[in-house]
């Protein structure tokens, strides 16, 4: 069906959130809430005054009581006087703020006044706008029946008349038309339709009240045809024709200019008054940028006059649709510019923009494309986003979705669609359809009446989903049929109301049924139903139920039966494919349903639009460097197209990419952004909503390069020479040929003051008779296989006189080449008139543009006609001229060169030398910019080369090479190349002597070819011990042949000597199982493969001989020996972290039966585990290795296949290795020195895994080496190294170093024994030193008593010991702790100060107890503890310990007592 355009009220509503719901509820709160601010701060301040006054009359009452008595009564004036003036102020301040408060009172009534009024003036407002939009339904109405009445058929008035004009002339076709409706007209060219968008500018064409024209703007010969003009409407048509004859004035042709888009704008219906000539002077390009980018079309132009209040009106065009600000585009014109801003591009973006300037002078436009190509996908290989999401026939719960398909050239196809919908003014996306839609269109329901509503499209494919599409813009769910319902009801006077039209219909209960009810939409998936609402409907609220059956069931399911619709249109989801149904509609309100609507006829799912077929044939044609027209023939059924897909492929690959990103309406494309020189391939694919046709037939291969055109105008006309009869002029080739090489030049004439021109020749030729002492101009135009250029401007008035002078012409015809960022060659032709002598040289002079001196390159003449200047700055630009020198001076100088910008052009390339496979020596060029016309010019020393015998150039397409045929010394020197017809591309190469050899060297490589060899020849012994003689060559052919040649002998292949060759790697080899004395001699291996040969020879004589045959020899014999048990790796040694000395060796090839041991000088070492062979690995640790461990260590296996042995021997300098390795584990591990304090004096010590004497360690003090001495012991143990300073002084302050050496690392621990360092050391060894000459002598017992003592009743005891002490100590005996009184009983007895006893005579019961002795001088002394145990006579000896040695307790110098 045809999609219902957005109504007024769609456009003209304002999308409000959620919020808008609570306005005047919000309103009321802010009311309220102003009001009670307001009397807040009044209250306030108020307050604030009463606190204030009371502070001061405190302060003022305190001031009073400290006033004198005598000045009571003065005080007392004082404040009734301040009383009064305090009162008074009060007053006025009251006054005040009433007056405030009443300003402010009366201010806020006029506002509020204010706020009603301006409710009512809305209220007002709001109505009339209704009032007026009912009206205007209603005249439409009205209108609509109106012209129903006054149709008729077209009526030509005014007929078209035939026209005759010249070339190059616009002619305007015009004929009168009446009908109505208004008549479609449409223009005709000799049967054919004319389309202006086939060629834009060419035609215009206008309809204005009736009248329409056909302008055709510079008519050119095949314009001349019969033009038609057919006027249709739906009553009739008729036609009108005439003849356009175009003549011509000349026989030069209009050059092709670049084709454009087939756009046509219209044209602007408001101009501005004022003319204005507009130029541009910047103006936007092609532009290629991708989704979510921003980018600036912009235009730079001069306007005239520049009037500040008015200015000429800027418009904006994408394709042919005017471009309107939005939150996606922001327009800007002035200052001299006019700028479109895209913030985020979506491929909606994509098209011809156009810059129309409208002013009363004319319309100035300039248009470029604009591609955006897709994002990157979230998915991989997922689709783009769709396009152009448009929204259709909104209704209450109901809206059309329509979009675009993206391209899919290099992505799997598109399954289907997702349609998202979101509510204004929130963020909350909802899928709308729970599978893919299959084609570009979707009914959405659901909507809720009065809300606004953003959607947005997804497409998927097999890999995912891709991007959404742009939202669309916001739609509200509204009833278009509410405001038809409205009616105007005149009344007295000119006031009028406005009603309901239910209102006239009496009271209605039931409502009436639906009418009209039809299918406005089928698909394969759904079917949309609309119908008309009932008549009458009553007032209140209608939904719709709908009802479908089977065709020939006779039963009918309701649709909608959970979910009432409030649309006069449904959706229907869910039937079955093949069979046909009815439907019926039913209306229902609050007082119940009506009857059935009229059943429709019957209706089958399925697809009205098909895939569209394949475009047909497709044509490319030449447009620019970058770019080519593709144009195709419309496809045969082109239902509902929305356009056309264009692909591109570069010949001989398969890899299409699109060229455009957007369906294009029409069948002729420009495809930007081709590489220059490069072929491609083009395709075309139409799509409409259903989907994308096949791919057309692909075109034929193109080479991108520019369309042919005229050439452009010659330039720099110069006079040479001149006789008096004729001159010699030189002019400068056009800069671009127009694509074909230039034929000619033509030369027109007039002398000085005439107007007329007159062709100086028919044809080419170089002179013409002339009047002697006449001025002349002359112009000159060139000509190729498109036709005659523009000509050129006028030179200057040149003087038909003789010239005489010595000095020699000017030089001409000043080119440039090769020009870079700093240099650039300039290149001249010698002076036609040399003067009275030859020319003998030239200067050449340059300056920047606009300055002021000229500046001479050359100090020195230079006989060459060309010179490389150098040295300038990059970014400038330069001007020169040269000037001739014979023996007479320097002759006139040459026009004045163009400019030249000192810039080197983007992609310049350089000439590359090489050697083609011939060995031919060559120079090469490429040029990617080359047109047809283009030719490369080779030279030497600048000079075109034409000498056949020394060179060669080939030439095939864009790529020349200069060959040379019998290089030598005379080819030396600097080549170049330029290629005409291009901007100036040019490159120039130095043959120096060392690269020619170099050429020469790789030249007679491949003149006389030698096979290249990856290995020369070699031998390798096996492990059985045969010898391998072989080489490998880099390629060998199938046919390649070899010998080998042993002694100026071939050899072949045999069981002596077994050779074989793989071509495929290159490897020839011979293998001899037995090497012997009589293999000595020299091995040669010859090969030839077609023209190519080499040779490769191997000298086995004396010592070389000698270690090949011992190394044989060994390896036949170490196979021997690994065929029964055997160490894979022999015995060897190395040191564990813990500085263990590990031996380890490998077994191979054992078997449980084999047998191990390990042996110390062959005497059985027994170690704690056996070693496990299946391992393979045998190890012996020797720990804290010493000289002890020297020996021949021996590891044995044997079985039954034999035996092997192993040999260690740990002495000598194995024993010496050893213990560098253990110093090295040694030294890593070892700890900080640290401080030892001794009675003998200070000791430094060094922890380490494990010390010996053996290790190479060094002490030293202040940098200098420390010998073991008296003062200064040098010694060890297992754990630390140690340096013992015996009693230590000043002189021993200082730096001390220890140092081990593990034979290539010294590895040192420093401490800085000084300050309090040494002060607290010296200080702990003077303590230690007293404590041990105290300890030397106190008292002791030396002769130790019994712990225990048992003796018999009436015995006598005698407790015996021997004392020491200096001096001699002091004796004392304790029985528990008491002194003994000494007795008869109890005697002590001490003989020579040294032999203590105590004796008890008739030992009682009573004796029994603890003894004590205690021995103590005044370095202190000892105490020792016995036991004595009495019984009695007759009693059991009681059971105790055998009695042992009593152990002393130390008693202190300073203990006085035994308690203590």
């Amino acid at each position: 069906m045809s999609l219902v355009a957005v109504p007024f009220y769609q456009k003209r509503h304002r999308h409000f959130d959620q919020s808008y719901r609570n306005i005047q509820t919000r309103y009321l709160l802010d009311e309220y809430a102003s009001k009670k601010r307001a009397s807040t701060q009044a209250s306030s301040q108020k307050s604030l005054s009463q606190r204030s006054s009371s502070q001061r009359a405190s302060s003022q009452t305190s001031l009073g009581g400290t006033t004198c008595r005598v000045c009571a009564k003065r005080v007392s004036t004082q404040e009734e006087e301040e009383q009064e003036n305090r009162s008074r102020y009060q007053s006025l301040v009251a006054a005040y703020g009433e007056a405030k408060r009443q300003r402010f009172l009366s201010e806020l009534a006029h506002m509020e006044e204010n706020v009603h009024l301006a409710r009512s003036q809305a209220r007002d407002k709001l109505d009339k706008y209704a009032i007026q939009q009912m009206m205007e339904d209603k005249l439409a109405w009205e209108r609509h029946t109106f012209e129903e009445r006054i149709s008729r058929a077209p009526e030509i008035l005014v007929r078209l008349r035939s026209h005759t004009v010249w070339e190059r002339m616009s002619v305007k076709l015009c004929f009168t038309v009446q009908g109505f409706p208004t008549p479609v007209v449409q223009w005709y060219k000799d049967g054919s339709l004319i389309c202006q968008a086939a060629e834009p500018g060419k035609y215009r064409i206008e309809s204005n009240y009736g009248v329409h024209t056909l302008q055709i703007n510079r008519a050119d010969f095949d314009d001349t045809a019969t033009y038609s003009a057919v006027a249709t409407n739906g009553h009739g048509q008729v036609s009108t024709n005439a003849a356009v004859v175009v003549r011509r004035f000349r026989g030069d042709e209009e050059p092709l200019h670049s084709v454009g888009l087939p756009i046509g704008l219209p044209l602007s219906s408001v101009i501005p008054y004022t003319h204005f000539d507009i130029q541009f002077l910047e103006k936007f390009g092609v532009t290629f940028r991708r989704e979510g980018e921003t980018v600036t079309l912009k235009c730079t132009m001069l306007v005239t006059p520049d009037l500040k209040r008015v200015q000429p009106r800027a418009e904006w065009y994408r394709d042919d649709v005017l471009v309107k600000e939005s939150k996606w585009t922001k327009m800007f014109f002035g200052e001299g510019q006019a700028s479109l801003s895209f913030s985020h591009l979506h491929k909606d973006d994509e098209g011809l923009y156009t810059l129309r300037i409208v002013s009363r002078g004319g319309v100035s436009d300039h248009s470029a494309f604009l591609f955006v190509r897709d994002a990157d996908p979230l998915v991989t290989g997922a689709p783009g986003a769709p396009m152009d999401l448009q929204c259709h026939d909104a209704n209450r719960d109901y809206v059309i979705v329509t979009w675009k398909p993206p391209n899919t050239t290099t992505e799997s196809p598109v399954m289907g669609y997702f349609v998202d919908r979101c509510e204004v003014g929130t963020n909350n996306w909802v899928q709308c359809n729970d599978a893919p839609v299959k084609i570009c269109k979707y009914p959405v329901t659901g909507l809720f009446e009065g809300r606004s509503y953003i959607f947005r499209v997804r497409a998927v494919n097999s890999a995912g989903i891709s991007r959404p599409s742009r939202v669309s813009d916001a739609v509200a769910a509204l009833d278009p049929l509410d405001l038809r319902r409205l009616q105007a009801v005149h009344l007295e006077g000119e006031k009028e109301i406005v009603i309901y039209q239910d209102d006239l219909e009496g009271d209605v209960q039931v409502p009436g049924p639906p009418t009209n009810v039809h299918a406005s939409e089928i698909s394969r998936n759904y079917v949309v139903l609309s119908w008309e609402p009932p008549t009458p409907r009553g007032k209140d609220p209608l939904t719709y139920f709908i009802e479908k059956s089977v065709v020939g069931s006779g039963s009918w399911q309701r649709v909608n039966a959970q979910t009432a619709v409030r649309s006069p249109r449904y959706a229907v989801f869910d039937l079955m494919e093949g069979k046909s149904y009815v439907f019926r509609v039913l209306s229902a309100n609050r007082h119940g349903l009506s009857e059935p609507s009229e059943i429709t006829s019957p209706i089958e799912a399925q697809d009205m639009t098909v895939v569209p077929s394949a475009p047909g044939r497709v044509l490319a044609s030449r447009n620019t460097k970058t770019s080519v027209v593709v144009q195709w023939d419309r496809p045969k059924h082109e239902e509902d197209l929305l356009g056309y897909y264009v692909d591109c492929c570069v010949a001989g690959t398969n890899h299409w990419e699109p060229c455009n990103h957007k369906p294009i309406g029409y069948n002729r494309f420009v495809v930007h952004g081709l590489t220059t020189g490069e072929q491609y391939i083009f395709r075309v694919k139409a799509v409409n909503a259903v989907g994308m046709s096949e791919n057309s037939q692909e075109s034929d291969v193109i080479k991108v390069q520019a369309a042919l055109t005229v050439p452009s105008h010659p330039y720099g006309i110069t006079l040479l020479n001149c006789d008096g009869h004729s001159m010699t002029l030189g002019w400068k080739v056009p800069k671009f040929s127009g694509g074909s090489p230039i034929l000619g030049y033509y030369l027109d004439k007039r002398e000085v003051h005439h107007k007329n021109w007159h062709e100086v020749n028919s044809s080419p030729s170089k002179q013409t008779i002339l009047t002697e002492g006449s001025l002349y101009e002359f112009k000159i135009a060139a000509i190729n296989l498109a036709g005659i250029g523009e000509p050129s401007d006028p030179s200057e008035h040149f003087k038909c006189e003789a010239w005489t002078m010595p000095e020699p012409g000017p030089a001409y015809d000043l080119t440039f080449c090769e020009v870079r960022d700093t240099s650039l060659v300039m290149l001249w032709k010698a002076p036609v008139y040399s003067g009275s002598s030859p020319v003998s040289g030239y200067f050449v002079d340059f300056r920047e543009v606009d300055a002021g001196e000229w500046i001479t390159v050359n100090q020195t003449t230079t006989a060459n006609r060309y010179l490389k200047v150098c040295d300038l700055q990059q970014g400038k630009t330069y001007v020169f001229r040269v000037r001739a020198v014979n023996a007479n001076g320097v002759g006139k100088p040459s026009d004045m060169s163009e400019p030249v910008l000192v810039e080197a052009r983007p992609g310049t390339k350089e000439i590359s030398a090489g050697v083609d496979e011939q060995g031919n020596i060559y120079l090469a060029f490429d040029c990617q910019e080359m047109t047809d016309a283009s030719q490369f010019t080779w030279c030497k020393s600048y000079e075109e080369i034409a000498d056949d015998e020394r060179f060669k150039i080939e030439t095939v397409g864009d790529h020349s090479k200069l060959y040379l045929k019998n290089p030598d010394k005379e080819d030396l020197g600097t080549y170049s190349v330029s290629v005409s017809d291009t901007d100036g591309v040019s490159s120039s190469f130095v043959l120096d002597p060392e690269e020619l050899e170099r050429l020469m060297a790789l030249s007679n490589e491949i003149k006389n070819p030698t096979i290249p060899l990856k290995s020369e020849l070699a031998y390798e012994i096996f492990d059985k011990g045969q010898v391998r003689f072989w080489l490998q060559a880099e390629h060998l052919s199938p046919d390649a042949s070899y010998r080998f040649i042993i002694n100026d002998r071939e050899v072949s292949d045999s069981e002596i000597h077994r050779i074989k060759c793989d071509k495929a790697t290159g490897i020839i080899e011979m293998v001899m199982d037995r090497f012997t004395i009589e293999n000595e001699g020299t091995y040669t291996v010859q090969i030839h493969d077609g023209k190519a040969k080499s040779q490769s020879s191997l000298v086995l004589i004396g010592d070389a001989f000698r270690t090949v045959l011992e190394e044989a020899e060994f390896q036949r014999k170490e196979f021997l020996r690994k065929q029964g048990p055997h160490f894979a790796e022999q015995l060897h040694w190395d040191v564990t972290e813990e500085c263990e000395v590990r031996l380890v060796c490998k077994v191979a090839n054992t078997k449980k039966e084999t047998v191990f041991k390990w042996l110390k000088d062959d005497v059985l070492y027994e170690t704690e585990t056996l070693p496990d062979l299946e391992r393979g690995t045998c190890q012996l640790l020797i720990p804290k290795l010493s000289k002890k461990d020297h020996g021949e260590y021996k590891a044995t296996l044997k079985d039954d296949r034999g035996q092997d042995a192993s040999i260690l021997e740990i002495a000598g300098k194995v024993y010496d290795d050893m213990i560098l390795a253990m110093s090295r584990v040694c030294g890593k591990s070892a700890s900080p020195l640290k401080i030892l304090c001794t009675p003998e004096g200070i000791r430094l010590q060094c922890f380490m895994k494990y010390f010996t004497e053996e290790m190479k360690v060094n002490w030293q003090h202040k940098d200098a080496k420390i010998s073991s001495s008296e003062h200064m012991r040098i010694g060890g143990s297992e754990e630390m190294a140690w340096l013992q300073i015996c009693e230590p002084t000043e002189k021993d302050k200082g730096k001390y170093t220890f140092e081990i050496f593990d034979g290539k690392d010294n590895h040192q621990r420093s401490l800085d024994l000084s300050g309090q360092a040494f002060d607290e050391a010296f200080a702990e060894f003077q303590q230690l030193k007293a404590a041990a000459f105290a300890e030397k002598n106190r008292g002791r017992l030396i002769g130790g008593l019994p712990d225990v003592v048992t003796i018999m009743e009436g015995k006598t005891l005698n407790l015996t010991c021997t004392v020491f002490g200096n001096p001699d100590p002091e004796v004392v005996w304790f029985k528990n702790d008491q002194d003994i009184q000494l007795s008869e009983h109890f005697s002590v007895k001490v003989e020579q100060a040294k032999y203590v006893s105590m004796t008890i005579k008739g030992v009682t019961s009573e004796d029994s107890g603890k003894y004590s002795i205690n021995v103590k001088n005044k370095y202190g002394g000892e105490k020792i503890d016995v036991t004595v145990s009495v019984y009695k006579h007759g009693e059991k000896i009681p059971d105790v310990a055998p009695p042992q040695q009593a152990k002393p307790k130390l008693i202190p110098a300073s203990a006085s007592a035994p308690g203590q």
